[in-house]
């Protein structure tokens, strides 16, 4: 699990490999990562945009934007959460994602940047 607070806002970060997925050719593996997103701040906040930084073993990066997060673009109220998953396929047998959500703040219209910690995608055949 990764953890990591950033303008107020904790992102916790879990990760499962999807066995049973159907993969189409280059990718490898499919793995899943659960991402939470408390905010700690005293403000109600909509998050607007998210940011991936994807890495793959042999060098491969691959950034990706879009609004929202799992076509959701969520109001997280003071002292609550949201959780969504998502997932990520590999062409290699190791990735690491990392990047930011895009926020605005709901009662001074100010936007803002929550990191998202880095976190590793292994396969579970790359454990064993």
């Amino acid at each position: 699990m990764s953890e990591l607070i950033s303008n107020s806002f904790l992102i916790t970060v879990e990760t499962s490999q999807m066995l049973n997925q159907q993969l189409q050719s280059p990718f490898l593996h499919y793995l899943s990562y659960q991402i939470t997103i408390k905010n700690l701040s005293p403000y109600p906040a909509k998050l607007i945009s998210r940011f991936w930084k994807i890495w793959e073993t042999g060098g491969k990066i691959e950034h990706v934007t879009g609004l929202g997060v799992v076509g959701l673009q969520p109001i997280i109220e003071p002292g609550t959460s949201f959780t969504y998953t998502s997932g990520c396929p590999l062409t290699s047998n190791l990735g690491q994602m990392s990047g930011h959500y895009s926020f605005t703040n709901i009662e001074t219209k100010e936007n803002f940047l929550v990191k998202i910690p880095p976190f590793q995608l292994i396969p579970t055949s790359v454990l064993n």
